[in-house]
């Protein structure tokens, strides 16, 4: 299995991301010198994929199939592909607050600890669907690392699109995101005129 093992903060200062839509509270202390020149159409556009990629932890071939499978869909390509990269097990997961980040989000999803409408799923690009219900396996709720977690992600606000219950480690997801309830700052029109050449 690919990882990207790219140094978060890195990553997040050369792509001008803060690191808060990934759920890490650090602030790099160093500044990025950038040349003065303007950046052409095709970098800007490059750079919002770019983006799109890191926070939600998708390699290359994955997300272009996702762009090929949000274009199949009715509406606008956009749109679905961000809808879809949000309603990723993963993404889900993170979102609910039963993992600090999307990578440990992963991680968890991974090593079988969540189940999807009472099934366990391990696969982190399993697409939920509107009325799942996701939880951590009952035998697994008492771990330190969920204690952890769960003191962590107290104060994180979850999307309305979601109901969760943080002290059961179960949530449900009401209906899947529309685009103004996705609070990632993506410009995915870029993406798709990108896509689109």
């Amino acid at each position: 299995m690919a990882v990207d093992k790219t140094p978060v903060l890195k990553r997040c200062r050369s792509l001008d991301l803060d690191p808060t839509f990934l759920g890490y509270d650090k602030k790099s202390k160093r500044t990025l010198t950038r040349r003065s020149r303007k950046m052409s159409e095709y970098g800007t556009q490059l750079r919002e994929k770019q983006k799109a990629k890191f926070i939600y932890g998708v390699l290359e071939k994955p997300f272009r199939n996702y762009y090929e499978k949000a274009d199949r869909m009715k509406g606008m390509t956009g749109e679905n592909l961000m809808v879809m990269l949000e309603s990723r097990l993963d993404n889900v997961v993170f979102r609910m607050g039963f993992a600090r980040t999307r990578r440990e989000a992963r991680q968890v999803v991974d090593h079988k600890h969540i189940l999807v409408n009472g099934k366990c799923i391990n696969i982190p690009s399993y697409l939920i669907k509107a009325g799942d219900v996701i939880e951590v396996k009952e035998s697994n709720r008492t771990m330190q690392r969920f204690k952890d977690i769960a003191e962590v992600t107290a104060g994180r606000l979850t999307p309305e699109w979601v109901d969760v219950d943080k002290e059961n480690f179960k949530g449900t997801v009401s209906a899947l995101p529309k685009r103004d309830q996705i609070d990632v700052p993506v410009d995915e029109m870029q993406i798709v005129e990108l896509y689109s050449k």
